[in-house]
């Protein structure tokens, strides 16, 4: 009886945690729904504002049809503006 009185009661086990799931990066994740045709349609916008603009013999868009606002070359600029964001967003594409 007295090796009764000695043992001590048993530990009950603790559960086990679940692991935890690594956190993703922000650079592992995959694009949104939107953002191949966002940026696909930057590309074909730049370059039909090109085309517009050589084929139109500069009156179009905003050449010298309009006077007060004409800008002349600087179509040449934003159409490869609008190339250069959807080439900028392609290099981000999963």
């Amino acid at each position: 009886m007295s090796e009764e009185k000695n043992k001590k009661p048993a530990k009950t086990a603790k559960p086990a945690r679940p692991a935890k799931a690594p956190k993703a990066n922000a650079d592992s994740l995959p694009n949104p729904v939107w953002f191949a045709p966002v940026m696909f349609g930057f590309m074909l916008l730049g370059l039909a504002w090109i085309v517009v603009f050589y084929i139109s013999g500069a009156q179009l868009p905003l050449g010298s049809a309009f006077p007060e606002a004409n800008i002349g070359s600087w179509n040449i600029a934003i159409g490869f503006g609008l190339l250069m964001v959807g080439f900028g967003m392609a290099t981000r594409w999963k």
